[in-house]
């Protein structure tokens, strides 16, 4: 075997469509975009667009309010925690706030902060400096020995 003599297996490429190309193509004229009109066009459909008929979107009646200044935190359980002390990542009474937890890998970039959720059962003491904590997660963290600081 030499190297102009490697090819790919049969059908394991397909050749590009070429339209435009003639009527004996198949895709000649029009190309497959039918006959004029605005799909027929480049670049041009638009969404929404119902024939001059009232869209959907403008006869359904709006309702509610969405806060564009409400706060979305970033979750971590009580077992993420744990976890991390477990594979090595934190170590057992080490002093955390968002940008360690965000630093150990723990959570992702976010807006307001970090809230602490009590799923799961942790061992190892931490002090933890967060924006937010459920009642539960503040209980189980102090009961292994360790310290949450809300604000």
């Amino acid at each position: 075997m030499r190297l102009n003599e490697i090819s790919d297996n049969q059908g394991a490429t397909k050749d590009r469509k070429r339209v435009g190309r003639g009527a004996g193509s198949g895709t000649g004229k029009t190309s497959g975009r039918g006959h004029k009109g605005q799909k027929s066009r480049a670049g041009a459909t638009i969404n929404g667009f119902e024939g001059g008929q009232m869209p959907i979107y403008r006869r359904l009646p709006k309702r509610g309010f969405k806060n564009p200044f409400r706060k979305q935190y970033r979750i971590v359980n009580i077992d993420d925690i744990q976890r991390a002390i477990d594979d090595g990542k934190i170590k057992a009474g080490a002093e955390l706030d968002a940008q360690s937890l965000q630093d150990f890998g723990i959570v992702g970039k976010g807006k307001s902060g970090i809230r602490v959720l009590g799923r799961g059962k942790i061992n190892a003491a931490v002090n933890l400096n967060v924006a937010g904590a459920s009642k539960t997660a503040i209980t189980a963290i102090e009961k292994a020995g360790g310290k949450v600081t809300v604000g």
